[in-house]
């Protein structure tokens, strides 16, 4: 009978594991938590490895995030539950209450926010909260008004780029000095607007494959009216074609070299390269061909940059 009981009670607490790994938004949360931190290890004041901090900014960087994930999906319950893909999160299946959900975002957020004041910086810390703030508070009510919610929701999901380098410099300003040497403080600036640029054909994608979806829950993603049109592809062209240069200056600011100026120079072109093919065929299969081109270009194009810094400095 005890052993009954105890099965049942580790199975109560895995299922809860699950719902707050859900609450979070596990695979985003890690997607932005790792730009952060990549971000934080291209500053140039950052020459070693300290797994300490490391570790540190990632956990705040979590926490952050999954405080602003969890505020989301206890705002948006009633039209999570209308869309196939959300309806079987914990707080829109019912299995969490948006007591619980808020007070777990309450903790996670303050948490999160004093670790990166205490181990890193004030402007860290502060930035992150207003990521959160952005994303909880106008991104996720704005998405039910207009379509300019995708630009507004590229601030929270870019300022992890920021807040990473910010951490390790302590410095906002594009122009200031970092460790005294002649490289401006421009890479986060840099970073931050290559990651925002890139949400647009990421995120229109999304919303083009989930249209139905979203259609039911009255959100209004798409540009053009609301539908997947001409516009939107072409849309979805113009910023990747824009990333093209914004790639180009991490090199000419000397964050990372000539390799990783190749490797971005040719993830980008790859990316204009699946929107225009979405332009000519309009069709669900291409606007999957670059939802999972954008997926898989960040990592390549961080860890690219990171790889080819060190030889430089």
């Amino acid at each position: 009978m005890n052993n009954n009981n105890n099965q049942s009670a580790s199975f109560r607490i895995v299922a809860k594991l699950k719902d707050y790994l859900q609450l979070i938004k596990i695979t985003l949360s890690f997607t932005v938590v790792f730009s952060c931190v990549i971000c934080y290890l291209l500053a140039p004041n950052i020459i070693d490895y300290d797994l300490k901090m490391i570790v540190i900014l990632f956990l705040a960087g979590l926490l952050v995030t999954g405080s602003a994930n969890a505020i989301n999906q206890a705002t948006e319950r009633d039209t999570d539950i209308k869309m196939r893909r959300t309806s079987k999160r914990p707080v829109a299946e019912g299995r969490m209450s948006h007591q619980e959900a808020y007070t777990f975002a309450l903790i996670a957020g303050a948490i999160g926010t004093i670790l990166m004041y205490y181990y890193f910086n004030f402007s860290a810390a502060f930035i992150s909260l207003l990521s959160l703030f952005i994303y909880a508070y106008v991104y996720t009510p704005l998405k039910k008004v207009s379509a300019i919610s995708v630009l507004v929701g590229g601030l929270p999901g870019a300022l992890p780029c920021l807040i990473g380098w910010v951490a390790a410099t302590n410095e906002i300003s594009p122009f200031a000095i970092v460790n005294g040497t002649t490289m401006t403080n421009a890479g986060g600036w840099i970073l931050f607007g290559l990651q925002f640029l890139w949400q647009f054909p990421h995120f229109w994608a999304i919303a083009w494959v989930a249209h139905n979806d979203y259609t039911k829950a009255g959100f209004k993603l798409l540009p053009g009216g609301g539908e997947p049109t001409k516009i939107t592809a072409l849309q979805s062209i113009a910023y990747a074609v824009v990333m093209i240069p914004v790639g180009v200056l991490p090199y000419y600011f000397g964050i990372s070299g000539i390799i990783s100026l190749w490797i971005v120079l040719v993830a980008n072109l790859f990316i204009v390269f699946q929107c225009v093919r979405l332009y000519i065929e309009m069709d669900v299969t291409a606007a999957r061909r670059v939802m999972f081109s954008s997926y898989i270009y960040l990592p390549i194009v961080l860890l690219a940059l990171l790889a080819d810094k060190y030889p430089l400095h």
